[in-house]
């Protein structure tokens, strides 16, 4: 009997070691990712939308054949900025509707990886939505939102995307998908638009900051300003990264790429730029904390698939030019950090 009780006793100590240290494997860090998918458009006319021109007769002249390349292309993109690690979360710029999320998701390589998503239609003329595709088992989603803009001298734009979820080890992290008005009529005269969408986005973050100043936020997206810009500085208050970081401050992980000016995630003029940025919370930048950003920051995905060469070098393979399908990717580069995250023991 004492035999097969040490027998048993140690068959249970043996899964119970193993359990752990898969548990401590598995929770070493998340990665979150974010992308402007370049016009991803169904081949439908909507007509509460300016889409006509994504249709097989509109000036596109786009097809369900042309549609399929592009969005098998951008699930490659993805699985690249992934690695070898499933993304926890994914931010999605430039999406029409729940359909071309779903066959993104749900019909490409990506389909094993069992997302699910928030999305919904925005008040946007074009149709171009945001959206977050999330891993419900390591991300539990508790809330979403979606916060208008309201822009009162000029047309209505995109709707900001906020969630709330629990990760695996019990924090909660507060998510914002942003795609900010584009700079269209010129930097200046639009750059009210932008700012408006700042200070909208700030006023959420200060009360989530206000209520707890170890709140886990991560603000990502297209903001078409770069970050320096002031509806970055200015409007948002987000910051460069600091050595000694404030809790209830926001930080902005492109700004150091930004000021080199070597890369970017977009090029215009034949010029790299950083459009694309995630921000988060000081809590996020404490390597102390149960959960933070790893000490590399943000990283821009710039496999050489994703690249072709120009006269100023090399820039995004894009999927147009003009109204022409150049069958590449997106005229944005993926974007992307990884969390650490500790396991409650």
């Amino acid at each position: 009997m004492k035999k097969n009780f040490y027998l048993l006793f140690f068959v249970i100590l043996f899964r119970i070691t193993n359990l752990t240290i898969y548990a401590k494997e598995d929770v070493e860090y998340a990665r979150i990712v974010s992308y402007n998918l370049e016009n991803l458009f169904d081949c439908e006319d909507d007509s509460l939308t300016n889409d006509e021109s994504f249709t097989p007769t509109g000036d596109h002249e786009w097809t369900e054949a042309k549609f399929w390349v592009k969005i098998n292309n951008l699930s490659r993109a993805i699985t690249a900025a992934g690695e070898w690690k499933t993304p926890i979360l994914i931010g999605l710029c430039e999406v029409e509707n729940a359909k071309v999320v779903k066959e993104l998701l749900y019909h490409t390589q990506l389909r094993e990886a069992g997302y699910l998503f928030i999305h919904k239609d925005s008040p946007d003329q074009r149709g171009v939505d945001v959206a977050l595709a999330y891993l419900p088992e390591q991300f539990r989603l508790v809330h979403q939102e979606f916060i208008p803009v309201h822009i009162t001298d000029g047309k209505p734009t995109r709707d900001i995307l906020y969630a709330t979820g629990i990760l695996y080890n019990g924090d909660t992290l507060h998510v914002f998908v942003n795609h900010w008005p584009s700079r269209y009529g010129g930097e200046l005269e639009s750059e009210n638009k932008r700012m408006t969408a700042a200070e909208t986005l700030r006023e959420r973050t200060d009360s989530i900051l206000g209520k707890n100043e170890h709140s886990k936020i991560i603000i990502m997206g297209d903001f078409n300003d770069y970050p320096d810009n002031n509806s970055l500085i200015h409007g948002l208050c987000a910051y460069s990264p600091q050595k000694n970081c404030i809790f209830d401050q926001l930080y902005n992980l492109s700004y150091p790429i930004h000021q080199k000016g070597e890369f970017g995630s977009h090029k215009f003029g034949g010029k790299w730029g950083m459009l694309d940025q995630m921000i988060v919370s000081g809590e996020l930048l404490d390597s102390e904390a149960s959960c933070f950003v790893q000490q590399d920051g943000l990283k821009i995905c710039k496999e050489k698939f994703l690249l072709k060469e120009s006269a100023t070098g090399y820039a995004p393979k894009r999927s147009f030019l003009g109204t022409f399908f150049a069958y590449g990717y997106s005229d944005h580069l993926p974007i992307y950090i990884d969390l650490t995250i500790k396991s409650i023991k």
